[in-house]
């Protein structure tokens, strides 16, 4: 089958290429996933998972991506709850060969069943994004109805998703970004706009919660703004400056079946709109690591056509 590899962890995307691999093998509990569509976070060629094993044994050339929708073709031993035939769509595993592929092998328990009039393209746009929102608003920020919740980068894949789920549940949001991102927050669900620019953090005022994706200067000023008992919650770095009177949380996503059957229905009934930028042929994949070439939203990788 063909995949996207990569070669040479100090080459970034220059060391990828599109290659012929060895079909996967399903181990106990895995299926094997027809690719329909797949996405990738741009910075994982950084990541250590991407590289080595979870024994810290080097696993080259590995096949980057971690978001996938497509079709079970094949049950490892054991397997349950997933059948040969059936659309599904989720996130795999972060030390093992990813999704820009023909086919993957993915723990069962890392997918979700996919309906069938949700298209693979927004499906593959979700996993990551979604379980990320979902669970720094709700699993570690706790946020309820009547707070205000600040969430910066609204406007980019996990901060439109956060946005949408924090004005569904009946949340003020404060959406942070840069100053041509204003109309697209406000139509995600945002009720104040504030641009990042000197001066922004006195515009927004104290906050019950704070949803951080870009870590920096923006994380330390922000833990000024938490009030008492609220939650600065961020996915960038682990806090240096620590809010007062508040907890400060720094969390890597975690895969769960029933979170990303929640977002599947919010997705399929129109609820909630994942942030897709392009949309590209596996065959171009490789470019699109490119980061001159990179567009807003989630870069998806079309691996079937008409998906």
């Amino acid at each position: 089958m063909q995949a996207v590899i990569a070669n040479d962890r100090d080459a970034g995307f220059a060391g990828l290429s599109l290659s012929d691999v060895p079909y996967p093998h399903a181990a106990e509990n895995d299926v094997i996933v027809r690719v329909h569509a797949a996405a990738f976070t741009p910075g994982e060629l950084d990541w250590p998972g991407t590289w080595t094993d979870r024994a810290g044994r080097d696993r080259t050339p590995t096949v980057p991506g971690h978001e996938v929708s497509g079709t079970v073709v094949e049950l490892g031993y054991g397997t349950t709850g997933l059948t040969i035939g059936q659309r599904v769509f989720g996130i795999t595993d972060w030390a093992r060969n990813g999704t820009l592929a023909e086919y993957v092998a993915v723990e069962a328990r890392n997918l979700a069943p996919l309906s069938a009039d949700v298209d693979h393209t927004a499906a593959a746009a979700l996993p990551i994004s979604g379980l990320t929102a979902r669970q720094g608003l709700f699993d570690h920020g706790h946020l309820a109805t009547g707070q205000t919740v600040l969430i910066h980068g609204v406007a980019g894949a996990v901060g439109s998703i956060a946005a949408q789920l924090a004005h569904a549940c009946g949340a003020r949001v404060i959406g942070t970004g840069r100053a041509g991102q204003r109309d697209a927050a406000l139509d995600l669900g945002a009720d104040v706009f504030v641009e990042l620019e000197p001066g922004w953090s006195e515009a927004v005022g104290q906050v019950d919660m704070v949803f951080d994706v870009l870590g920096g200067e923006v994380l330390n000023r922000s833990a000024q703004l938490v009030r008492p008992g609220g939650t600065l919650v961020t996915i960038a770095e682990p806090p240096r400056i620590q809010p007062a009177d508040a907890r400060a949380v720094f969390f890597v996503v975690e895969p769960d079946r029933t979170q990303l059957v929640m977002l599947e229905h919010e997705l399929r009934e129109g609820r909630l709109r994942p942030s897709v930028g392009a949309v590209v042929p596996l065959s171009d994949a490789v470019s699109a690591f490119d980061p001159g070439k990179r567009a807003a939203g989630k870069t998806i990788i079309r691996v079937v056509d008409g998906s």
